[in-house]
């Protein structure tokens, strides 16, 4: 515990509490989102986003245009239909691997009570770090117009920590149970709906220092467009259930823009 305490407001998220961490786990499961308010100290927070200023030049930004379900086009299908529409991502990303080693961000991820605080919550056994050099921890930068387009996530849980919030703009937007990828369910009439603007979505507020633990498998969700001069600074922990499990490298390319 004494570890975490210049990191995690301990008095407000109570990790190794048998009935707090019930409580995450009755929210995440009943709502498909948890958002633990101010789960970085002040201390910690200003660290971490000093290090994203220090390091921003090291991004790498791309932009890239996809459907929702994060596949190849069917051929078999028009161009416009919610299986093929196509949806624009654009941001910058700084590695694992540029993450300084005494960074508050590494002493969390690595924090064997922060783990088993996510594997209770997440209803994992084992949570693991990528093989590869660049994807477990990532720091994304969304400047003026950028933003992440709607998708279902391909993993079943993200975990993410907002740093710097923008002027306006950059509203996390989803709609829980659009679909159900275990049955092959792909709900192309409600991704229609949504993507026409036809369907009420759900908004999540959320300020710098929150942490987010997000079910996105099966939840259609984006973030909506940085407005103003404020970049969007927002933190991805990335862990696997299987040990010695590497991002793809084609992915890595995509992401990351080297291996």
């Amino acid at each position: 515990m004494d570890t975490l305490s210049p990191i995690i407001q301990l008095a407000l998220h109570r990790l190794d509490d048998a009935d707090y961490l019930a409580d995450c786990k009755r929210q995440l499961d009943a709502h498909g989102a948890l958002v633990l308010r101010n789960f970085l100290t002040p201390a910690a927070l200003q660290c971490i986003k000093h290090e994203g200023e220090a390091n921003r030049h090291r991004a790498f930004y791309a932009a890239s245009r996809h459907n929702v379900y994060l596949q190849p086009p069917d051929e078999t299908l028009p161009p416009l239909h919610a299986r093929n529409r196509q949806v624009l991502s654009s941001k910058g990303c700084i590695t694992d691997e540029e993450v300084p080693s005494d960074s508050p961000l590494r002493q969390l991820y690595n924090a064997p009570l922060f783990t088993r605080f996510l594997c209770t919550v997440l209803d994992e056994q084992h949570l693991y770090p990528y093989a590869d050099t660049l994807s477990s921890i990532n720091l994304h930068y969304a400047h003026t117009g950028q933003e992440l387009g709607w998708h279902f996530d391909n993993s079943s849980f993200a975990i993410t920590l907002l740093v710097q919030k923008p002027q306006a703009g950059g509203v996390f937007e989803y709609v829980s149970n659009l679909r159900d990828a275990d049955a092959g369910e792909m709900n192309f009439d409600g991704v229609r709906a949504v993507l026409d603007g036809e369907r009420a979505v759900e908004k999540l507020a959320i300020e710098a220092g929150d942490l987010v633990l997000f079910r996105g498998r099966n939840a259609l969700h984006r973030v909506t467009p940085t407005e103003g001069e404020t970049t969007r600074m927002l933190v991805v922990l990335a862990y696997n259930a299987q040990p010695n499990i590497a991002l793809s490298e084609t992915a890595r390319m995509t992401f990351y823009g080297r291996l």
